[in-house]
């Protein structure tokens, strides 16, 4: 999994019949493939995990 903001429109197709439409704008966690698609695309730029700090100090 990646966090992202879409920077434009983008289409993700997991597979054959479905579309998930990401808006521009939108800062979420998708499938690490949709990311690297969007990303590639210059429709995505990745951000931090929203997860725990790296040395678990909370």
């Amino acid at each position: 999994m990646a966090r992202v903001r879409f920077t434009g429109d983008f289409d993700y197709k997991p597979t054959t019949p479905t579309t998930i439409g990401y808006k521009a704008g939108m800062e979420l966690t998708v499938k690490r493939e949709c990311a690297d698609r969007a990303v590639a695309a210059g429709k995505a730029v990745e951000l931090p995990s929203a997860g725990r700090p790296a040395d678990g100090a909370e």
